[in-house]
């Protein structure tokens, strides 16, 4: 047995199968909730995919190809075309591309730092401005609705100038075409800030407006922003897609979508051709700079050579023509070129030094080359010390004089080739495919698949409602749960349509001035009805051993039935010629009355206080052998009203002139009434909904009633529901319902 004071284990749902088809039956139950709410999601999906602005996609590809420095591999200048770079990685050229260099320069050639968008009516304006198609001699669709401060289709304004103040940078101002090229320029209080025409510069206040083209109908309005310079590069930075086609492939695609294809297209176009632009300038620029280096040592190198040569004629004239040995002659012819090789060196070091740091590998590898020529030119020059000293100071001339002469050679030699290569330079990427858009394919939206996303978020959405819904009424739909607080449930009532139309009736303002509200007398073959004549058996047994022929039917809550249970199970015991007296003890919001179509006055509060005979608050009903009494009006103390000895007195009275009383009483959770009655009937029961009331609250009330002497005899499972998520919960065969009615011939 489960204790009293603890909530009961529900061991019948410990089954993960049974959760799973509970689950599953709770969605089946919500089946057109879910239905409704998916539908909407998928109607609004629809809108959205339809009134979306279609957005285009431009692309464009562009090679990046190996540098081969102009003209060299037909002039045998690998060593040099080394110096100003190998193969460029297409990450690198990419983030070139999208520098701020090449998209600012494109934000100003194209303007696209102003920003200009027509007005259009919410939600469905700029849908119909799409679908506007022009005839002959008709540019603009005329306004719908009166609505004149709208685009409806054709409108344009270009703008070629346009310049603000910095306190009205990324503010939006208003341009209103006035009528026959004129227009009014409004900032965001509607304040005129410029008036003027079509053509015509217009400076003010720090404003300056140049409108090229306006073509909108008086009184159509426009919205202009004029962007921060690096804010509309950032924007271009973040929308302008690149990327490598295949790794290593050189191959660069770009893409920029717009809901304009052909300003994606320009703008595309404008940074390509800027990209390439700046490419041969930066091939050029690395040739430039060499030339006017090596074109900076040439006269010196001049100068060296000359200083040189007037040296070894000086000399050859005071030693009279005194000429160079062999032994002398190989050793010079060896130290000349070492000496060559060494000022070479020197020329990369120079240029290394403007393009590395000292740190670098390329710098690091170069001093250490360097350092080697000038070991092996300290051996030779320890031979020369052997020599005579004519021979030796000859040969130092001589050398200086060959050494000069051949820097100089070389230096003129690839100062006219790195002049050549920089004329010649066409940079190492082009334009394989110019930009353009498919303006039959948009890339967005993508409508089957926002419908399908709409729809599938639509289901999902509805069934987390009905679930976290589910979750969050804790009210109970399995009699078991009831049954293990120890509390028999004698009778599991099915919910009746019929039995709700009643109530809506006889509850609103004005009911039915004919016909009967009972359940057991305009239907007495419903289900509901049927399950109250098992009640009736089922009590008939159980109040042998009662004290007393006096039947309180209270419940947890409001709106669980109780009424509805006294006033037909009162009908039907009549029915069997026992003769019944139903009680309406609720006065503060009893509504039996309502339901045998009676008035509440003379009824049971001013029987208690002593105002009216007991025969004058009997009253009769259209059932024979059931009578009434109804609440009577409703009194300032009805629980005073109860707890007089004149309630015991009339109890007492009525028992002995009925075979039974029913006392239908308030919810004893809300006020003590229940328990003042009960405390005098013979049997207690109480009417809990399916669905409403929680575990703890019926605890509760059993609790509530103990703590008071009374022992409930059992509990009525009121308004049982059909339910697919209730598959399982009746395992009972005491709750499963059939209609079985009588064959009519």
């Amino acid at each position: 047995m489960t204790s009293q004071n603890s909530l009961p284990v529900q061991d019948s749902h410990d089954d993960d199968d049974i959760d799973l088809l509970a689950l599953a039956g709770t969605l089946l139950d919500a089946k057109w909730l879910i239905v409704g709410i998916t539908a909407f999601f998928t109607v609004m999906g629809v809108a959205y995919a339809v009134l979306t602005p279609p957005v285009y996609q431009a692309n464009a590809l562009v090679q990046v190809e190996e540098k081969k420095g102009g003209l060299a591999a037909m002039t045998g200048m690998s060593e040099m075309t080394e110096m100003f770079g190998g193969t460029s990685a297409a990450v690198t050229e990419i983030e070139l591309l999208k520098s701020r260099a090449v998209l600012g320069q494109a934000v100003e050639n194209l303007k696209l730092d102003v920003i200009v968008e027509p007005h259009y009516f919410p939600l469905f304006g700029r849908f119909l401005a799409r679908r506007f198609q022009p005839e002959p001699g008709q540019e603009l669709a005329g306004p719908l609705f009166g609505f004149s401060g709208f685009a409806w289709g054709g409108e344009k304004l270009d703008i070629f100038q346009l310049e603000v103040p910095d306190s009205y940078l990324g503010k939006e101002l208003t341009l209103r075409a006035e009528g026959n090229g004129t227009f009014t320029l409004l900032n965001e209080d509607d304040e005129a800030l410029l008036t003027g025409s079509v053509g015509a510069q217009i400076e003010q206040d720090g404003f300056k407006l140049q409108v090229a083209e306006l073509r909108a109908n008086a009184g159509a309005e426009f919205s202009v922003i004029k962007q921060r310079r690096l804010t509309t590069i950032l924007q271009y930075q973040e929308d302008l897609g690149a990327g490598e086609r295949g790794k290593e492939s050189g191959i660069i695609a770009l893409s920029l979508e717009s809901e304009d294809p052909a300003q994606a297209t320009r703008v595309l176009d404008e940074v390509s051709r800027l990209y390439v632009l700046q490419n041969v300038q930066r091939n050029s620029a690395e040739a430039a700079q060499s030339l006017e280096f090596l074109q900076g040592q040439l006269p010196e190198v001049r100068k060296q050579l000359e200083e040189a040569e007037a040296k070894l004629n000086a000399y050859q004239t005071s030693a009279r023509s005194v000429d160079i040995t062999i032994e002398t002659k190989a050793v010079l012819d060896q130290i000349v070129q070492l000496e060559t090789l060494i000022s070479e060196q020197k020329l990369k070091r120079a240029e290394m030094e403007r393009r590395f740091t000292r740190q670098h590998p390329s710098y690091q590898a170069l001093i250490t080359q360097m350092g080697q020529l000038e070991q092996t030119k300290r051996d030779l020059m320890k031979k020369v010390e052997h020599l005579p000293e004519t021979q030796q100071e000859l040969l130092r001339l001589t050398r200086d004089v060959q050494v000069g002469t051949e820097i100089y050679t070389q230096l003129l030699n690839k100062s006219q080739e790195l002049d050549i290569l920089r004329a010649g330079t066409v940079g190492n990427v082009r334009i394989i495919d110019a930009a353009d858009a498919n303006i039959e394919k948009p890339v967005k939206p993508k409508k089957p698949l926002i419908v399908l996303i709409a729809t599938l978020l639509g289901g999902l959405i509805a069934m987390a409602y009905v679930l976290v819904r589910k979750a969050l009424n804790r009210g109970v739909e399995d009699p078991d749960v009831i049954e293990q607080m120890g509390l028999p449930v004698y009778a599991a009532i099915p919910h009746s349509k019929e039995q709700a139309v009643h109530e809506q009736s006889f509850r609103g303002k004005s009911h039915a001035s004919t016909g009967s509200h009972l359940l057991a007398v305009t239907n007495p073959a419903d289900l509901a009805v049927e399950s109250l004549r098992s009640l009736r058996t089922s009590l008939h047994f159980a109040t042998l051993e009662a004290k007393n022929n006096i039947m309180m039917i209270s419940g947890p809550s409001p709106a669980v039935g109780k009424s509805f249970v006294s006033a037909n199970l009162a009908t039907i015991v009549a029915q069997t010629g026992q003769r019944v007296l139903l009680v309406d003890a609720d006065m503060r919001k009893g509504y039996l009355h309502k339901m045998f179509r009676d008035e509440a006055e003379s009824g049971l509060s001013e029987l208690l206080a002593a105002r009216i005979e007991l025969d004058t608050a009997i009253t009769r009903t259209e059932v024979e052998n059931l009578d009434l009494i109804t609440r009577g009006q409703v009194p300032p103390n009805p629980s005073e009203l109860l707890m007089h000895a004149n309630f015991t007195k009339f109890l007492e009275q009525v028992s002995s002139r009925y075979d039974l009383v029913i006392v239908d009483t308030p919810p004893i959770l809300a006020v003590t009434d229940a328990a003042l009655v009960g405390r005098q009937a013979g049997t207690s029961l109480i009417v809990t909904r399916y669905g409403m009331n929680a575990a703890k609250e019926i605890l509760l009330t059993k609790r509530r009633f103990e703590q008071n002497g009374i022992n409930l005899k059992g509990a009525i499972f009121n308004a049982v529901e059909r339910k697919a998520s209730a598959y399982g919960y009746y395992g009972n065969y005491a709750y499963y319902q059939y209609e079985y009615k009588s064959d009519k011939a």
